[in-house]
C-alpha cells in the first residue's frame, strides 16, 4: 500500500510539473508570435537577399566575391545547427534562444552599415551563426511546448514559414532595393538594398521581447543534474570543433565544385573532401568517449531518427534544385521576364505551404504520418516527373500545374520530419534530434545545388557541341563565341544586346552575316539550355524516387499525450525493487 501510495505521489509530481511548464492563453500566443517572426526573419535572409545581391556587390564592388556573400551565411548557420541543440539539452533552450536572436539582429544592422565587401561577408557570418541557433531551436520549442498529440498541426504551421519565405523573399528584396526609403547620407538612393537588413530589427526585437517575458526557462527537459563548472566541463568541445571544421570543408568543396571556382578533379576540391572524411572519422572517434556527445552515436540506432533526417536531406535537394533551375527555365526558354519568372513561381510556393498545413493537420487527425510521408514522396515524384518532360513548347498552365503537384508534395515533409523525430525521442534529446534533422536538411541543399547544377553544367556542355553551328567557330571570334553561348544571353536582355553590339562592331562590312550566325548560336544555345534543364529535372526525379524508396522504412512514433516516460521509468524501477 505503501509503495502504491509512493509511485501515485510520485506521478502526481510529474504532471504538476509538467503543468508548470506549459503554456497558456495570452503568454502562448505571445511565445508562438515570437517563435513564428524568429524563424521567419532567419528563413527570409536566405532567399530576401537574392534580388538586392546585384546592388549589392555593385556599390561595394565586390563582384570577385560575389558567392561569398551566400557561401559565408550558409556556412556559419549550417554548422551551429546541431551543435546548440545538443547545447540546449544541457543548459536549456531559452537563453540560446535568446542569444541567437541577438547575435542575428546584429549581424543585419552591421551587414547593412558594411562599407566594403570584406565587412558585408564577415557580418553575413555573423548572421549566420544567429539565425543557425533559431533554426536549429524553433521546432525544438515548439515540441517542448506541445504534446505529440498536437505538434502535427503545429509543426505544419511553422515548417510552412520555409515556403512563405520562398514567396515572398525575392520580391520584398527587390521591392526594398529599388524603393526603401532615402534617409540623408545614411541610405542614398544606390544604398536603398541596406533596407534589406535594417527592417530585421524592429521585427526581431518584437519577437525578441515576447521570448524574454513569455518563454519558461525551465520548458525543457534538461540532460543530468550538473552546474557551473560541471556542466561546463561536460560540454563536448573537442566534438563541437570537429563538426563544425569537418561540415567547413565539405560545404566549401561542394560550394567550389559547383560554381565551377575549380574544377570536381582539382587539388582543392579533392583535397577538402578528403580533410572533411577524416574530420567525420574523428568526429565519430571523438562522440564514443564524449560525456554529452554533440551527436550521440546511439541516434543513430534510431531507425526513425536515421530515416527522417535522410528524408530531409533528400527532400532539401529537390526544393533547392527547383527553385533555382525552374525560373531559369521560365525566363530562358518560355521568355518570360525575370519579375514574371517570380510570380509564376507562386503556384509551387504556395502549394508547398499548403501541403505542409494539409500533412500536419492530417497526421494530427488520424494519428499516423508513415502513409502521410509515402503518399506526398509520390506526389512530389509525379510532379518532378512531369517537370522532366518539360520542352521549349510546354505552355504556361501545364507548368503551372507540374508545380502545384510537386509543391503538394513537398509540402508534408516540412512538418512530418520533425515531428517523427521528436515523437521518437524522450524529451531530455528533443535539442540534438531536431537540430540533427534541420542540419541534414541544410546540407541537402548545398547537396542539391552542387549535382543538379553539375548535371546541368555538363548538359549544356555536351548539347552545344551538338547544336552550335559549323561555322560559328570559323566566323566568329572565340571571344565573342564564348560570351554568345553564355546562358546569360537568354535570361538577361542587356548582356544580350551586349554581346549583338560586340559583334556588329568587330564584324564592319559583313555585320549582317555575322548577326544571322548570331542569331543561329542563340538558338542552339536555347536548345542546349533546354536539354540541360531537362536533365536536371531528371535528376531531381530520381532524388524524389530515393526518397520514396527509403519513406517505406519510416517507422510509427504513437502520437499519444505526453507522460514523461522518463519520469515513469525512473519511478518504477526503485519502487519494484523495494
Amino acid at each position: 500500500m505503501e509503495i502504491h501510495d509512493n509511485s501515485s505521489r510520485l506521478e502526481k509530481t510529474a504532471v504538476a510539473q509538467e503543468n508548470e511548464r506549459r503554456l497558456h492563453g495570452f503568454a502562448l500566443f505571445s511565445v508562438l508570435g515570437a517563435l513564428l517572426l524568429t524563424l521567419l526573419l532567419e528563413a527570409l535572409d536566405q532567399t530576401v537577399i537574392s534580388t538586392a545581391l546585384p546592388r549589392i556587390i555593385s556599390t561595394l564592388q565586390g563582384f570577385d566575391r560575389y558567392i561569398w556573400s551566400v557561401t559565408a551565411y550558409s556556412l556559419a548557420s549550417v554548422t551551429v545547427i546541431p551543435i546548440v541543440g545538443k547545447l540546449s539539452d544541457q543548459f536549456g533552450r531559452k537563453w540560446f534562444l535568446i542569444f541567437g536572436s541577438l547575435i542575428f539582429l546584429l549581424g543585419s544592422v552591421l551587414s547593412g552599415a558594411s562599407q566594403n565587401m570584406d565587412q558585408f561577408i564577415a557580418f553575413r557570418a555573423l548572421q549566420g551563426f544567429g539565425a543557425g541557433t533559431g533554426i536549429g531551436l524553433v521546432f525544438t520549442v515548439v515540441g517542448d511546448i506541445f504534446p505529440p498529440s498536437e505538434r502535427g498541426k503545429w509543426q505544419g504551421l511553422f515548417g510552412s514559414v520555409y515556403g512563405i519565405a520562398n514567396l515572398i523573399g525575392p520580391t520584398l528584396g527587390g521591392w526594398l532595393t529599388d524603393h526603401g526609403p532615402l534617409m540623408g547620407d545614411l541610405v542614398t538612393d544606390s544604398t536603398r538594398w541596406r533596407w534589406v537588413f535594417y527592417l530585421n530589427m524592429p521585427i526581431g526585437f518584437l519577437a525578441l521581447l515576447g521570448l524574454l517575458l513569455y518563454l519558461p526557462g525551465n520548458l525543457s527537459e534538461r540532460v543530468g543534474n550538473f552546474t557551473g563548472w560541471a556542466a561546463i566541463r561536460r560540454i563536448d568541445f573537442i566534438g563541437a570543433i570537429l563538426v563544425a571544421s569537418a561540415t567547413t570543408c565539405l560545404l566549401l568543396a561542394l560550394t567550389w565544385g559547383s560554381n565551377q571556382t575549380y574544377e570536381w578533379a582539382s587539388l582543392q576540391v579533392i583535397g577538402l573532401f578528403v580533410v572533411a572524411g577524416v574530420l567525420y572519422l574523428l568526429f565519430i572517434l571523438a562522440e564514443r568517449f564524449a560525456a554529452e556527445p554533440i551527436l550521440p552515436l546511439d541516434l543513430l540506432r534510431n531507425q526513425i531518427f536515421t530515416v527522417a533526417s535522410l528524408l530531409s536531406m533528400l527532400q532539401m535537394m529537390v526544393v533547392i534544385g527547383l527553385i533555382i533551375y525552374l525560373p531559369l527555365f521560365l525566363q530562358g526558354i518560355l521568355g518570360e521576364s525575370a519579375t514574371s519568372a517570380g510570380e509564376l513561381i507562386t503556384p509551387l510556393t504556395l502549394s508547398s505551404v499548403v501541403g505542409a498545413m494539409v500533412g500536419g493537420l492530417l497526421v494530427n487527425k488520424f494519428k499516423r504520418y508513415v502513409v502521410i510521408t509515402i503518399v506526398a514522396g509520390f506526389l512530389m515524384a509525379l510532379g518532378a516527373f512531369l517537370m522532366a518532360q518539360m520542352t521549349p513548347s510546354v505552355g504556361l498552365f501545364e507548368t503551372t500545374l507540374y508545380m502545384i503537384v510537386v509543391g503538394l508534395g513537398m509540402g508534408p515533409f516540412w512538418s512530418i520530419l520533425t515531428l517523427a523525430v521528436q515523437n521518437s525521442l524522450p524529451r531530455s534529446q528533443l535539442g540534438v534530434g531536431t537540430g540533427a534533422v534541420r542540419f541534414f536538411g541544410n546540407l541537402g541543399g548545398v547537396l542539391g545545388i552542387a549535382v543538379i547544377g553539375t548535371v546541368v553544367n555538363n548538359s549544356l556542355s555536351s548539347n552545344l557541341t551538338q547544336h552550335l553551328p559549323a561555322n560559328a567557330a570559323l566566323y566568329l571570334p572565340p571571344q565573342a563565341l564564348q560570351f554568345a553561348t553564355n546562358p546569360q544571353v537568354l535570361v538577361n536582355p542587356s548582356y544580350r544586346d551586349t554581346v549583338v553590339h560586340t559583334v556588329q562592331d568587330a564584324a564592319g562590312p559583313f555585320a549582317q552575316q555575322s548577326l544571322e550566325l548570331l542569331n543561329q548560336v542563340f538558338e542552339a544555345v536555347k536548345t542546349s539550355f533546354a536539354g540541360a534543364l531537362q536533365q536536371g529535372f531528371i535528376a531531381v526525379f530520381i532524388m524524389s524516387l530515393v526518397a520514396i524508396l527509403v519513406s517505406f522504412f519510416f517507422k510509427e512514433a504513437p502520437l499519444v499525450p505526453q507522460t514523461q516516460p522518463e519520469v515513469a521509468e525512473v519511478v518504477v524501477k526503485p519502487v519494484a525493487e523495494v
